[in-house]
């Protein structure tokens, strides 16, 4: 019998994983919104990101902690600058699909030092956020592998 070892089974296991099974909610804001509103967003909502929509909902921005720290620590007034003045913007953001493995994610997070990932649906009008990846999520594939849940899931011996 030739049998895949456990380590085969895992990666074999990780390379089907795909957004879709791990993304959690997004939290969005709109692009108008001050500095000051959006820091408090990402306190009260307990997220290192936020994703900044224009008013058709479609993706034109990203704010990270680092943002709003650089912006905080400017002289500008925060109640008064909008986000859109501090943000990422398309095209400099990665995002992801549900579809897409979690494998090439990871790579992402780790290559472009990010937190996370926005899940986007392709909209005419561009892209509309339905959810999110983030380093939280990886955490918790790992804990799920390693108490075995995914690779009880599909358990299929072939002899």
């Amino acid at each position: 019998m030739t049998g895949k070892t456990g380590t085969q089974l895992l990666a074999d296991k990780l390379k089907k994983l795909q957004v879709k099974d791990f993304q959690s909610i997004p939290v969005v804001i709109h692009e108008n919104v001050s500095v000051y509103d959006a820091i408090c967003t990402m306190f009260l909502e307990d997220v290192g990101t936020l994703f900044v929509v224009d008013r058709d909902a479609v993706l034109v921005g990203v704010l990270s902690r680092k943002d709003l720290l650089r912006a905080s620590i400017g002289q500008q007034e925060l109640t008064s600058v909008p986000v859109h003045i501090i943000m990422t913007r398309m095209p400099n953001i990665t995002v992801c699909r549900r579809e897409d493995y979690v494998m090439d994610i990871a790579k992402h997070l780790i290559e472009k030092q990010i937190d996370a990932l926005p899940v986007i649906k392709d909209t005419d009008k561009g892209f509309e956020v339905i959810g999110r990846v983030t380093k939280t999520n990886m955490t918790k594939i790992l804990v799920s592998l390693s108490e075995n849940e995914i690779l009880l899931q599909h358990h299929h011996h072939h002899h």
